[in-house]
């Protein structure tokens, strides 16, 4: 039985290996984040994403689409990591916020099209260009999954620089991620 999760609520995880699946109505660029027990984004190798697929336990899609899989192993997982946010940032000369399309659906569910575990709808999202979806967290041992939702109008870049990374190293790496997931203007990009 599937945990509909509403925003702020968390759901135990009693599986290593999970799949993270990402149904949005439109092209999306599908992220994971790698932070430690406060949150904090430490450095750049701290983003799986179609230019860097593969973190360790954390296995990230490749293109912009409307529907993306992610494979993670908890047991992979850094021991000095402690939340693995899902990030869903919308790509320049698509839509230009999360407001104008359908609401995107995300689920923890077990690998090789197992059952959903928890799942989440995102709603209340209006001039958000990117958002925390969701996040993967240990606690005393334990890994949970929490629905966020928390969205920011600013892009990538912000979304990092709020996660602790200095500004401009959140912005060229936002860029970088957007660059890899389809050729965009060097313009565009550093919109992120």
């Amino acid at each position: 039985m599937t945990a509909e999760l509403v925003r702020g609520q968390n759901h135990p995880v009693s599986r290593s290996r999970v799949e993270i699946r990402v149904s949005a109505g439109t092209p999306v660029l599908a992220l994971a984040s790698l932070a430690d027990e406060q949150g904090r984004l430490a450095g750049t190798g701290v983003l799986a994403h179609p230019g860097a697929r593969t973190l360790p336990g954390v296995h990230a899609p490749a293109d912009l689409a409307d529907r993306h899989t992610f494979a993670v192993d908890l047991d992979a997982v850094a021991a000095d990591v402690h939340r693995v946010g899902v990030l869903l940032v919308l790509p320049p000369g698509g839509p230009v916020r999360f407001g104008a399309v359908p609401a995107s659906y995300v689920a923890v569910a077990a690998p090789d099209g197992g059952g959903e575990i928890a799942g989440y709808t995102l709603t209340g999202l209006d001039a958000e260009t990117a958002v925390i979806a969701l996040e993967l967290y240990r606690r005393q041992g334990a890994w949970k999954v929490r629905a966020v939702g928390q969205g920011y109008s600013d892009g990538l870049g912000a979304l990092l620089a709020d996660g602790g990374m200095p500004a401009p190293a959140a912005r060229e790496l936002a860029a970088a991620a957007l660059r890899a997931a389809a050729p965009v203007k060097e313009a565009d990009a550093t919109l992120a």
